[in-house]
């Protein structure tokens, strides 16, 4: 079995549905940071953070979707995916601020408490309420079929939440006057967007310090690989992320008497896509491995060839491209 190893979509599916809830999302920002300042409402400064969590998703997604058309070139040998890291570690430097802020401004409230506009709070609350749930129509089609759509719909859907929660603290400061209402759901919301967005500040982070991708057990991988028939042996396996969704591999292989390099190739190659669903793997298959040792025995080799006027044999020391057009390197 062979699968296509190009990580260049030809189609983006579900691109538009994103891009008009990006725009709705990115204009009820807009309108939430300046209806905070009007009602003076903490609460809504707050869900405004928390709706730029929503904007900075699906800009991301948006980005993942857009660099993936972009191909390598001389210089990017492995594209432009990784902007995508980038992108989220200032976002959520950013995010950070402003709930540090948040928290900041609403301590200083419980013991001076301030005159809440309550029913623009209201109003500007129900607008964004309406806002998500036309997001969440939008995107519902694309959820079950994308990652990047999913986690966009998860986005709205909670800041849908937080909308409900801006409203009832509005009618409890309308009919009850307690504005102190006001910083504690400023406060709750706070408490939920920082752990979210130091979720993605640990995601983008392991992105850029090529750790292994969420979701990839590297144990479970090297049982896989030497559970087959054809491998006697598994060292330098790596398994990192090129983007959040493009995982790499390099790994050498010891193979069993009786194989064919080429072909065990191939059977691994496609044991990582249907089981670990990794594309991108590079596989040097060697006949047999004795670690430091042969790294001593080779200087030594190498030495002595310079002694003797470079004499190199390179016989049965065979480089070709692989089924996926990597070279893999076969030790005969």
């Amino acid at each position: 079995m062979s699968h296509d190893h190009n990580h260049l979509p030809n189609e983006i599916r579900h691109e538009k549905p994103l891009w008009w809830a990006l725009g709705l999302t990115t204009a009820y920002l807009v309108v939430e940071v300046v209806g905070a300042f009007w009602t003076n409402s903490l609460a809504l400064l707050s869900d405004a953070a928390h709706m730029a969590t929503d904007a900075i998703g699906l800009m991301i997604a948006l980005t993942a979707v857009r660099l993936s058309r972009r191909p390598p070139d001389a210089k990017r040998t492995y594209g432009y995916a990784r902007l995508e890291a980038l992108g989220a570690v200032v976002n959520g430097l950013l995010l950070f601020g402003v709930g540090v802020y948040i928290l900041w401004e609403a301590a200083q409230r419980f013991q001076q408490p301030q005159a809440i506009a309550s029913t623009g709070m209201m109003w500007v609350a129900a607008f964004g309420l309406v806002v998500n749930l036309i997001a969440m129509r939008l995107l519902s089609a694309g959820s079950g079929e994308s990652l990047n759509v999913k986690g966009a719909y998860l986005e709205v859907w909670s800041d849908m939440l937080g909308s409900v929660a801006v409203i009832a603290g509005g009618l409890i400061i309308h009919f009850t006057g307690w504005t102190l209402v006001d910083p504690i759901l400023a406060v709750l919301i706070g408490l939920w967007v920082l752990p979210r967005t130091w979720v993605l500040l640990r995601d983008a982070i392991n992105v850029l310090l090529e750790g292994v991708p969420k979701g990839v057990v590297l144990a479970d991988i090297e049982q896989a690989l030497r559970g087959h028939a054809g491998v006697a042996g598994v060292h330098d396996l790596h398994v990192w992320a090129l983007a959040s969704s493009t995982p790499a591999l390099t790994v050498h292989v010891v193979m069993e008497d009786g194989q064919q390099p080429d072909a065990l190739r191939r059977q691994l190659a496609d044991l990582l896509h249907e089981r670990f669903d990794i594309d991108h793997v590079t596989v040097q298959v060697e006949v047999d491995h004795c670690g430091d040792d042969c790294a001593e025995v080779k200087s030594k080799q190498d030495a002595d060839g310079d002694e003797h006027g470079h004499d190199h044999d390179h016989e049965g020391h065979a480089h070709g491209p692989d089924h996926q057009g990597h070279h893999g390197h076969v030790h005969r």
